[in-house]
This record gives structure tokens, C-alpha cells and sequence, in this order.
């Protein structure tokens, strides 16, 4: 079987622990790597023992031996190099977010179509095996009809290093609504089998990191006194088309008695559940009276859709044409737009709605079209 050779784009911290995963796949290997730092190229590579090292982004897109890349870059490179990349006709795996905003979301996507490649952006939290069985029980609809989903992510002091990319607005596009808000959303969604969103009413809020405070142990880019003016809370409400409803609320540093609160709910009509870890309540009646038991079930053990529970053995498999894209330019163009929303309406203190392809305003609501903000 043919052998997926990978080249990463970006050697930060999250590539150090990609490169092993890549590795362990009996089809795959790292055999080139670029980042804009010789020390830490040179470092990096000597780690996994990579072949290949490269000193610009072309350089590395030009050599035949690479298959596939991984980028892991700051976020205003993503849509650029991806569509470089596909150029070059290379597959490519992307970290999140997706891209600066909807509209360089859109035009990756174009090119992404057009390419002949294979494209998709690496959402982890989709394949931890808690949450595979969760999103299996819903599923089987032994959860029932799920009117609400809660998404909380707050941690204590766990800003990325400070001075970095990571807080600064103008190459990270946002702050912890697009650093792990963009994991929480579309966790949500994809577990709820729900990307048809209407509207949203969002908050984001910039409290600790512009005071030198907050600051985790996450982030290996160098310091470069980059100004903190990104979120570092937010909050997020949204209204789906069949009614259900997903709360968010992210923190990167918060006044909280826990180190890190992180988790996903969901309430339906037949049961309730958690995704982390997974476990599944209901009621039921007791025979002796009329009042209702809680009853927990700690283990929700299911059979699960990927036993490997790896976005990058996913992504090398579909290549291999062993498994289905689990996940399409459709939903992740879906989250962008979402958070594009919250960010919108967090500006002009609004709820935003947010059109989709087909027309959801009914007649009741033509009237009130001139009150609201779109977002189309």
C-alpha cells in the first residue's frame, strides 16, 4: 500500500506531538519540515529524525517526495499556505481555526474544491473515544430530541504564552473564542448532528492577558512583545433551525476555584449526557411512588466510528481510501461563520442572524428584517 509521506509547515508545540501520531500510522511518515526559525528546524528534525529540512514554505511545497502537509502556523497564515499548498498539489490537513474570517474561509474552500486533493481541517476533539460514544448514542436516538447543548472550556491561567502570536489580533484574528471556542462549537454541532444555525448573540471580553496576567504553560513561539488585544473570555448563545439551542462559554484565565472546567452537555427529552468524560443520565419512575431517580450510567461504552481515534490516521486513511471524510468544507465553513457571528455581535451588542443557503425567514419575521443584523 502506498506510503503517505508528510511534510509539516510549522514546528511549534502542537507539531511536536503531531509528528508521533503521524508516525504510528503503518502508511505514513514526517520526511520534510519548514519553520522560520533555524534553531528550532534544526532541533525539531533531529527529534523524529526528518530528512528533509527547509528554509521557506516554497522550498518545501516543491520537493516531490511530499505527499501531504500539516500547517501549523499562525492563523493568518492558514488560508494562504492551504491554498499554496493545494496549488502545489499537495493534500493538506490544517489546523483550526479554519481562517481570519468567512471570507478567506470562502476562498479556501473554492480552491480546496477545485484542487483535486484532499482538504480537511484537523479537529481532534472529534475523535476522543468519550465523545464517539456519546455521539453514537445520539445517533441510535437514545437521547431523544436534544433541545439543548452547553459547552463550557474555562480555564484558571492557561493564556498561551504572552508576547506571542497567539494574543495578537492582527495574526491570530481572535483569542480564545478561535483558539479552543472553534474545538467547543463544533464539538457541539458535529455531536448533535446539527450545522444549520439561524442566529447568535455573543460576548467576548479582554481581561486578564492585557495585564501581563493569566498566562499558561501552553506555546513554544518566540516572545516578540506583540500587544494582548484579543478576547480571552467569551460567551455564546445559538439558535439552530430545528429549535435546539448550544451555549458556549470559553475562558483562556478566570477567577474559578477549578484549574480547568471542560466539558459538553446534552439535554434531550429521553436523557442527558456528558462527553467528558462520557456518561448518560435519564429518569426513571419508581414504582413505589411517583417521584423520579436519576439513574447515571458511568460506562456509555459503544462501538465507535474510529477505533483509532486520530484525526491524522483519519485523514491518511481517506487518502487511502479506507474511510469517509468525517469532516467537510461544509461544516467547518459552518463554524466560521459562527464565530464570525459571535465576534459581530459581541461589536454592535446585537443578536446577529445568520443566513443560510436557503430561506429561513417566514413571513412572521419579514416585518422585523430591518431591525436585525446579518451576517450572510
Amino acid at each position: 500500500m502506498k506510503q503517505i509521506r508528510f511534510g509539516m509547515i510549522g514546528a511549534g508545540q502542537i507539531a511536536q506531538y503531531c509528528v508521533e501520531e503521524i508516525n504510528r500510522h503503518p502508511h505514513s511518515s514526517v520526511v520534510a519540515a519548514y519553520t522560520r526559525n533555524p534553531e528550532r528546524l534544526a532541533a525539531f528534525c533531529a527529534s523524529f529524525s526528518i530528512m528533509h529540512t527547509y528554509a521557506t514554505i516554497d522550498a518545501l511545497l516543491a520537493d516531490p517526495t511530499v505527499d501531504a502537509v500539516y500547517i501549523a502556523l499562525p492563523t493568518k497564515f492558514h488560508a494562504p499556505v492551504a491554498m499554496q499548498a493545494l496549488a502545489a498539489g499537495k493534500h493538506v490537513l490544517l489546523e483550526k481555526p479554519l481562517a481570519m474570517n468567512r471570507a478567506e474561509a470562502e476562498d479556501l474552500a473554492r480552491v480546496a474544491r477545485q484542487s483535486g486533493r484532499v482538504f480537511m481541517q484537523g479537529m481532534n476533539q472529534r475523535f476522543d473515544k468519550d465523545h464517539q460514544q456519546i455521539r453514537a448514542l445520539v445517533k441510535q436516538g437514545v437521547l431523544g430530541d436534544i433541545y439543548h447543548a452547553k459547552g463550557v472550556w474555562l480555564r484558571r491561567s492557561g493564556i498561551p504564552a504572552l508576547g506571542t502570536w497567539f494574543g495578537s489580533k492582527a495574526m491570530a484574528g481572535g483569542g480564545c473564542l478561535y483558539d479552543i471556542g472553534v474545538h467547543l462549537l463544533d464539538l457541539c454541532l458535529y455531536t448533535l448532528d446539527n450545522f444549520e444555525p439561524v442566529s447568535v448573540s455573543g460576548a467576548t471580553y479582554t481581561k486578564f492577558g492585557n495585564r501581563g496576567l493569566g498566562e499558561g504553560d501552553w506555546g513554544a513561539s518566540e516572545r516578540e512583545e506583540l500587544v494582548f488585544d484579543v478576547d480571552d473570555f467569551a460567551s455564546a448563545f445559538i439558535r439552530l433551525a430545528n429549535g435546539a439551542t448550544v451555549s458556549l462559554d470559553v475562558a483562556w484565565a478566570c477567577h474559578q476555584a477549578e484549574e480547568q472546567q471542560h466539558n459538553v452537555t446534552l439535554y434531550g427529552t429521553e436523557g442527558g449526557a456528558t462527553l467528558r468524560p462520557a456518561k448518560l443520565f435519564h429518569n426513571q419512575s419508581k414504582q413505589e411512588d411517583a417521584n423520579l431517580n436519576a439513574s447515571l450510567i458511568d460506562n456509555a461504552s459503544q462501538a465507535i466510528e474510529f477505533p483509532h481515534c486520530s484525526r491524522f490516521h483519519h485523514f491518511i486513511n481517506h487518502i487511502l481510501g479506507k474511510e469517509s471524510l468525517c469532516i467537510t468544507l461544509e461544516q467547518v465553513l459552518v463554524v466560521q461563520k459562527i464565530l464570525d457571528g459571535i465576534v459581530e455581535s459581541s461589536r454592535t451588542g446585537r443578536e446577529v442572524y445568520l443566513q443560510p443557503s436557503h430561506n429561513f425567514i417566514n413571513k412572521k419575521h419579514k416585518s422585523e428584517e430591518s431591525e436585525r443584523v446579518y451576517l450572510c
